[in-house]
């Protein structure tokens, strides 16, 4: 392991997280276990942001003791597209979570090849 590897744990950790959820989302059948798989991706990519984001020995973008000086704040942009994301992701996980169980009242699984098949079936 490189030096760089050891310093950038809040990376490393986004990207194995990443990994973890994207192999949930294309190798589980269940949907609810491909929604959980998903909402994992997301919180990698909100770790990876707020990761980049921070700079050692900065403050909070909120001016205090009147110091203006741009070098003395992190900047706050990535946390402000976290905050979206995450709104985001609750309302794209809400909907998915309705869609879920409509189809589970409709085919009485939630295994995604049965799914198929059922429907496929039902429109022969």
């Amino acid at each position: 392991m490189g030096p760089n590897l050891l310093n950038n744990y809040c990376e490393t950790v986004s990207m194995i997280l990443f990994g973890i959820g994207f192999t949930t989302l294309f190798l589980q059948p269940n949907l609810i276990k491909k929604i959980i798989g998903f909402n994992i991706m997301d919180s990698a990519v909100y770790l990876f942001l707020a990761a980049k984001g921070y700079i050692y020995g900065r403050l909070a973008p909120i001016v205090v003791n009147n110091v203006t000086d741009m070098d003395a704040y992190i900047n706050p942009i990535p946390a402000g597209l976290v905050l979206t994301g995450i709104v985001v992701s609750v309302s794209v996980t809400a909907v998915s979570l309705s869609l879920i169980q409509k189809l589970y009242k409709e085919y009485h699984t939630l295994d995604m090849d049965e799914i198929l098949k059922k429907s496929k079936e039902a429109h022969q």
